[in-house]
């Protein structure tokens, strides 16, 4: 049986890739950080489901602990097929503000434990793995007060491209998912044990289908079809802003927000 590693699975999007990954046949590690209850319940689920899950707990961001969990699924599932990168903070602070603390926090939450647990990902993974990490829309549209998160998604995009060819030759797949606004604001919510949406601020039906087109993504990223797809930024997102949604590679381009208003949105609700 193929096994799947899936960050911070205990609620939100990772929950629903972790059961989705189930679905499709793999054992999942379900990595949780200080959510127990909530990670074991995601386990017992796909359990229930007809599924293998076990639960770790982990800190993303403390290299020690990203090791002992790799060495850790390998020994109790015997082989690491795919792992899913996701983890994510949002803090909206003017640049000129200077906010230091929000800065380093995001830069730890985001980039710090996407490329621990990449790095751990190419050493661990077996001939053809996948390695699926998440970017964000914002990274491409820079929407104002998003420095900290931009910043740290662009450099999720940039360790995507130059993890692709660093593990070609082993026929691993590396690529990112960039979500967009209704999808970032749900799992921001998740973590908070909110409802997934509030104040009608965003139909909950733009959440639901959002969610269910990552997923399905996921799904085609980790499966047998996708062995020629690495190295890209795949936006799922329904025409945010004036402009169109284009792939995003090394050499490629993302066009400017034709509004901001989808991000104000956001602002609600930070974490």
């Amino acid at each position: 049986m193929k096994t799947a590693i899936v960050m911070e699975a205990s609620r939100g999007i990772g929950r629903s890739i972790a059961e989705r990954l189930a679905e499709d046949g793999f054992a999942v590690v379900v990595q949780f950080s200080g959510l127990a209850q909530e990670a074991m319940e995601t386990v017992a689920g796909i359990i229930e489901s007809g599924g293998l899950a076990i639960a770790m707990e982990a800190d993303a961001a403390q290299d020690e602990e990203v090791k002992r969990l790799f060495e850790n699924s390998l020994r109790e599932l015997g082989r690491i097929d795919v792992v899913v990168a996701g983890a994510g903070t949002l803090a909206l602070a003017p640049i000129a503000r200077g906010d230091m603390e929000s800065f380093d926090e995001t830069i730890r939450t985001d980039l710090r434990a996407t490329f621990l647990v990449c790095s751990q990902a190419a050493i661990h993974l077996g001939e053809g793995g996948r390695i699926i990490a998440f970017s964000s829309h914002a990274a491409g549209s820079a929407p104002p007060s998003c420095g900290a998160h931009v910043a740290s998604k662009a450099g999720i995009e940039g360790l995507v491209r130059v993890l692709a060819k660093e593990v070609h030759e082993h026929r691993v797949t590396v690529n990112a998912i960039a979500f967009g606004a209704s999808a970032t604001q749900h799992l921001l919510l998740a973590k908070q044990g909110e409802p997934a949406v509030s104040s009608g601020e965003i139909p909950l039906s733009d959440v639901i289908r959002e969610t269910r087109d990552i997923l399905h993504l996921v799904s085609f990223l980790a499966g047998p079809d996708a062995g020629w797809v690495s190295g890209q930024v795949i936006p799922v997102t329904e025409g945010l802003g004036n402009g169109e949604n284009f792939l995003r590679t090394g050499a490629g381009s993302f066009p400017a927000p034709g509004e901001a208003a989808s991000w104000d949105l956001i602002a609600a609700h930070p974490h």
